[in-house]
């Protein structure tokens, strides 16, 4: 097997693709139905507000942290969103009082995890029991609706066939990607969450790195609520709830590791695409309903084992020559 191939067959996307296809023409050759242009693009819209949360998320795991606290802070920058556009306030103050909200919640936990040395998922667990206390204390429990019609027009403005929110999701991943891997700055996640002592003796900013990426975190759940209201048109005073475990499940089935340092943020996306694709693919699949999260929780199992065995067989297919630099050159 040439080195090339291995490399090819290694990469986490690679792995990822092939079986994001194997399960699409397994579910087809059920109901042929699933297996249409129309139900893909479906797909790929539907996926997009876990895709831009799983961005973010990838930030703070590739730095050996976690953070349980983005589906209350995507329903919390829903319900600002949702009140400001309802009170008349210009779009323009709305998006960046938005993503302000996402950012400060962010900068508290990285706060907390980097100085304050509270383990990340503690921190962020409390931190999602704050936000959705205030998200129900900002709507007084109550839906947002009403939300102007400029607004949620913009989920159908197209261009090249892609509406905005699909445009907007592409964008995130293309710029994320190319700053974790073309700048020398980007490059210091995986070093910190690889191997955070060395990287400090190395005189990486080991603690404004992991503060930046909870930051990162909470903005890109912000833009997940922008999308969710653009989409949806209202805010349930439950929004974002549940929606922090998908996240985390979406950039694992991606390749991304709960240990740190290691994965990418296409591989986040396209777990995003796929984890969309099994929640969707019961219906096809005639599950009934009381089975969705068991026969979920099976395939997302089925799947990453069986992802963890193929990367080991390519792994032994590595020549002694070739596995000295492997990992830095996967990364």
């Amino acid at each position: 097997m040439s080195a090339q191939l291995i490399r090819l067959l290694k990469a986490r996307e690679f792995s990822i693709v092939l079986l994001f296809v194997a399960y699409l023409l397994f579910v087809s050759s059920i109901n042929p139905g699933f297996f249409s242009g129309n139900t893909f693009s479906l797909l790929i819209k539907a996926s997009v507000i876990l895709l831009v949360m799983a961005i973010g998320q990838s930030f703070v795991l590739l730095t050996s942290n976690i953070d349980v606290s983005v589906g209350s802070i995507m329903g919390l920058s829903a319900a600002v969103c949702g009140v400001l556009l309802t009170s008349g306030v210009s779009i323009w103050m709305v998006i960046p009082a938005v993503l302000l909200v996402g950012g400060v919640v962010g900068l508290l936990n990285g706060v907390g995890v980097s100085y304050l040395k509270v383990p990340s998922i503690i921190m962020t667990l409390g931190m999602l029991g704050v936000i959705r206390g205030l998200m129900l204390l900002y709507t007084k429990g109550m839906w947002i609706e009403n939300i102007p019609n400029f607004y949620k027009k913009l989920a159908n403005v197209t261009y090249l066939g892609l509406n905005l929110p699909v445009w907007i999701a592409l964008i995130l991943v293309v710029l994320a990607h190319s700053w974790l891997t073309r700048t020398r700055f980007g490059r210091y996640f995986y070093a910190v969450g690889d191997n955070p002592e060395g990287a400090r003796l190395v005189g990486l900013p080991v603690k404004k790195v992991t503060m930046l990426a909870f930051i990162l975190s909470g903005v890109s759940a912000s833009m997940a609520g922008l999308v969710f209201v653009m989409n949806i048109g209202f805010v349930p005073n439950q929004t974002g709830t549940g929606m922090e475990l998908q996240v985390i499940a979406a950039a694992v089935l991606g390749g991304v590791s709960l240990t740190g340092g290691l994965g990418t943020v296409i591989g986040a996306g396209l777990g995003a695409i796929f984890l969309t694709t099994i929640t969707n693919s019961l219906i096809f699949l005639k599950v009934p309903a009381y089975f969705n999260n068991a026969i979920f929780g099976l395939l997302l199992l089925i799947i990453v084992v069986g992802d963890s065995k193929f990367q080991s067989f390519v792994k032994n297919k590595v020549p002694e020559s070739e596995k000295g630099n492997w990992r830095q050159r996967m990364l």
